[in-house]
């Protein structure tokens, strides 16, 4: 049996092992260290984020972004640009382009934030240029954001987190062959580095195998040039972990101590009746009792410490199953939806702590209970052009809703998760009855329909 060390454990172990360490991330003044520096993208409830703690707590800060301009910036962020402070770009791939950027930025930073996947290539580039800055080693981004990476550091830290794999390059007769002895089906089929369940895809046997893969390596460039993927395009295959999902979000300080927000429990499109993994339905908090976060939390803990990461926040989705908790994978942000899923259930503000935690400052994790929330993904059940929405007007009227993101209008193109596509709409949910929360959850999957052609 696999014995465990609770996190507050863990964080007196780290406290005595880097009890030599003295840390002084306040180099200069605070009127000085004041600018929160945003890698890609930044959102207006961000903003709004900022504001509420300047007032509290009665501090001053000027807010920018650094983008690659080939990259672009996404719809939202260029709609609050002129909120900004400090607007900068550069080519990640260029050194002088980065040191030209921050040059001037760099003695009144204070903290320096990515929050998509598609900006930690240009964080990993740039923390040679801000050494005094908070932040986690160039090499455990590489190891966090590539799954074939993180799957060979998780294994050689613990074999009981991870799954048996292989990296694959090509399809053949041999290699069909070595999967079936080594990984054995069931099976997953996914792509290192694309997130949202991109490309991920389940066999059952041989030939289905086969199909996947090549269909994999015959779209993978494609996915990963649009979706900004990490590392080379490769492919990982590993043995199907059955069992519930859930997901953790926590902050990693400088010494490797964590903090951990509540978990959550979520469905995916694979339990609801599609073939694919996309995450259909978050909920928080979890049912789970306390012996078992606490085993959740511990195989989370372990997973961060197996990559290295540290001064940052880390987002990680595990499998309770018959033998134990198993790591699906990590990645060195913060979790979709979560900002507004856990400000709904303990009031925590969970931008503000990211922005914190890469300052080396600590993050504030209210701990009493405001209610339930869900956030949920829509993906149309039959692939094609997006004919209408259904049901629209009348989820609008249910009590339990937060906010409504729609992602596709009439004639978009939509494809399943698997295929590199994206949900048509978002929606999140909360109420302090969670009975009453389950009762709405219900009545939208009743009134929605997704129609195509």
């Amino acid at each position: 049996m696999t014995s465990y060390l609770k996190p507050k454990d863990m964080n007196l172990f780290l406290d005595k092992v880097y009890s030599h360490v003295k840390t002084n991330t306040k180099t200069t003044a605070k009127n000085q260290r004041d600018l929160i520096l945003f890698i890609g993208r930044v959102y207006g409830y961000m903003l709004e984020s900022i504001t509420a703690y300047e007032k509290k707590h009665k501090r001053k800060f000027r807010v920018g972004v650094i983008y690659d301009p080939k990259q672009g910036l996404p719809g939202n962020t260029k709609r609050i640009l002129d909120q900004l402070d400090v607007i900068e770009t550069c080519d990640p791939r260029s050194e002088t382009s980065i040191h030209k950027a921050l040059k001037e930025h760099k003695e009144s930073l204070f903290s320096v934030v990515v929050r998509g996947d598609d900006g930690i290539p240009m964080q990993k580039r740039m923390i040679p240029h801000i050494p005094y800055m908070p932040s986690p080693t160039a090499a455990s981004l590489k190891w966090a954001t590539e799954k074939i990476s993180m799957r060979e550091r998780l294994r050689d830290y613990n074999t009981d987190l991870t799954p048996s794999f292989m990296v694959v390059h090509e399809v053949n007769p041999k290699i069909l062959r070595q999967i079936e002895e080594k990984v054995s089906f069931p099976l997953i089929v996914k792509p290192s580095g694309l997130g949202a369940s991109r490309l991920v895809s389940i066999c059952y046997h041989k030939e289905e195998l086969d199909t996947v893969l090549k269909k994999c390596f015959k779209t993978i460039k494609a996915v990963y040039k649009e979706t900004q993927g990490r590392g080379e395009p490769e492919v990982l295959v590993e043995a199907y972990m059955e069992g519930s999902m859930y997901s953790i979000d926590g902050y990693v300080d400088a010494k490797g101590r964590i903090s951990f927000c509540p978990a959550v429990y979520v469905k995916t499109g694979k339990e609801v009746g599609f073939d694919d993994f996309f995450g259909y339905r978050q909920m928080s908090p979890t049912i789970l009792k306390k012996d078992n976060i606490e085993r959740l939390e511990a195989t989370a803990a372990q997973s961060v410490h197996a990559l290295g990461l540290r001064s940052t926040s880390v987002h990680i989705e595990l499998i309770r199953s018959e033998h134990g908790w198993k790591i699906v994978e990590l990645a060195p942000r913060v979790g979709g939806f979560r900002h507004q899923m856990h400000k709904h259930t303990h009031g925590i503000d969970h931008t503000m702590n990211d922005i914190l935690i890469r300052a080396g400052e600590k993050p504030i994790i209210p701990k009493k209970l405001k209610g339930y929330a869900v956030a949920m993904k829509f993906f149309a059940k039959k692939e094609g052009k997006l004919k209408r929405i259904v049901g629209i007007k009348k989820i609008k009227e249910l009590k339990s809703l937060k906010k409504l993101i729609v992602n596709k209008q009439a004639g978009d193109s939509c494809k399943f998760a698997k295929h590199g596509g994206s949900s048509v709409f978002n929606i999140i949910m909360s109420n302090a009855d969670r009975s009453k929360l389950l009762a709405d959850i219900r009545r939208l999957e009743q009134t929605i329909d997704i129609q195509t052609k």
